[in-house]
């Protein structure tokens, strides 16, 4: 039976996000959300009310539906954790403009291709290992290790001088802020990356080299196949998703795992089932601090009982619907024994993560690298966590072995 219009309009919405910063934990709110049937109705700090979808089932049809649109936002005050109405580039289009950007550069983020990094990522996975060893502990799992392997990776597909990358460290910690900045602060930073990534460009049309940024380069020149501002745009997005959230998840995986010893001693001594723990943890560990990027209904669509009008947003909730007892087994328990993990940890349906295969692939060697040569490792001291930001994890994470 589908709610009634009169039925939402007397649902008060709840103050949302529900996670906590400090902590990988899934907030008590989610799983009272999940032991009942149809969206919850949220407000977050800006923007206009919205649904909120938690169970498995319907955050694939939210995600996946044509009947949802995220161009649609733009038309509409969007639910968000931030004062700015931010330009979420190629996440904030339907096809058939999205599919035009997403083509350009799907063929650098193949599994095949992104195969070909792994000898690269190992070694440099191992060679950091290697500094962090002679430095000896307590050290930083993020600022040593964590962070320097998606940085790297990210910058030699795109063309990023190593001198520079120290540079849009700040500009990408503001362009994922969820904090006060004020609207002039986050339009000069993200100008200021925006005329940093133009000049990168201009260079690499002086001086072409085999990397993904010329390949978009000759799109834009030659087959005129995207603007300039959405070859910057698309430069500047690769470049910060392209390390924030593997940069993340690998001190969360790391902490989670310390966090059941058992699962860290079966991997340290099958590390054959590294692949299929990394899925289990992107599963496991809600990476996000609240549903972002909304979907709008284009008509009257049903979801899970509830009916969302035309022109309705939905946010959903993935670290939720990965903690879905209707879907997964014991879904609270860790268990890298799991086989078979259809998480929704790199979206689903038309934006579903591009970067998936790379990011998979970081994670399997960050993993395997350290596993194998710290394998007593543990905590040495209080983690820091991020604050005011759309992923969550540890910012400082002291660690021994």
């Amino acid at each position: 039976m589908s709610t009634t219009a009169e039925t939402a309009a007397e649902q008060s919405p709840v103050p949302y996000p529900f996670n906590e910063p400090a902590g990988l934990d899934l907030a008590e709110a989610y799983t009272a959300a999940l032991d009942r049937p149809g969206l919850l109705r949220v407000r977050m700090t800006y923007g206009e009310p919205a649904w909120l979808a938690t169970r498995y089932e319907d955050a694939r049809l939210v995600l996946g539906d044509r009947r949802f649109s995220r161009a649609e936002g733009q038309r509409h005050d969007e639910p968000r954790q931030s004062e700015e109405r931010r330009d979420s580039g190629i996440l904030g289009m339907d096809p058939p403009g999205h599919t035009r950007l997403r083509t350009l550069v799907a063929r650098a983020f193949t599994v095949h291709r992104v195969e070909k990094l792994r000898p690269a990522v190992r070694e440099l996975a191992h060679g950091l290992l290697d500094e962090l060893e002679a430095a000896g502990p307590p050290a930083d799992l993020v600022d040593r290790y964590a962070l320097p392997i998606p940085v790297a990776v990210i910058c030699r597909m795109l063309g990023v001088p190593e001198e520079d990358r120290p540079r849009f460290r700040e500009w990408s910690d503001a362009a994922l802020s969820t904090s006060s900045l004020t609207p002039e602060e986050f339009a000069r930073n993200q100008e200021e990356l925006r005329a940093y990534m133009a000049g990168l460009i201009e260079e690499h049309r002086r001086s072409p080299r085999p990397d993904l940024m010329t390949g978009l380069i000759e799109a834009r020149d030659t087959g005129d196949r995207l603007s300039e501002l959405e070859l910057i745009d698309l430069c500047v997005g690769i470049l910060v998703a392209g390390h924030e959230t593997t940069a993340s998840q690998i001190p969360n995986f790391v902490h989670a795992l310390l966090d059941h010893p058992d699962q860290w001693k079966l991997l340290r001594e099958r590390p054959e089932l590294i692949r299929g723990a990394v899925e289990e943890l992107m599963r496991f560990v809600p990476l996000g601090s609240g549903a972002a990027f909304p979907r709008y209904a284009t008509e009257d669509v049903e979801v899970g009982g509830t009916l969302v009008r035309a022109g309705e947003p939905v946010l959903v909730a993935v670290g939720a619907a990965n903690r879905d007892a209707l879907r997964f087994t014991a879904p609270g328990r860790l268990d890298v024994t799991r086989t078979g993990v259809q998480h929704l940890g790199f979206g689903h349906g038309v934006h579903h993560c591009l970067g998936a295969p790379l990011a998979r692939l970081e994670l399997q060697e960050a993993l395997a690298a350290l596993l194998a040569r710290f394998p007593g490792l543990r905590l040495a001291g209080d983690v820091a966590w991020k604050n005011q930001m759309l992923v969550r994890g540890p910012r400082v994470m002291p660690v021994g072995w």
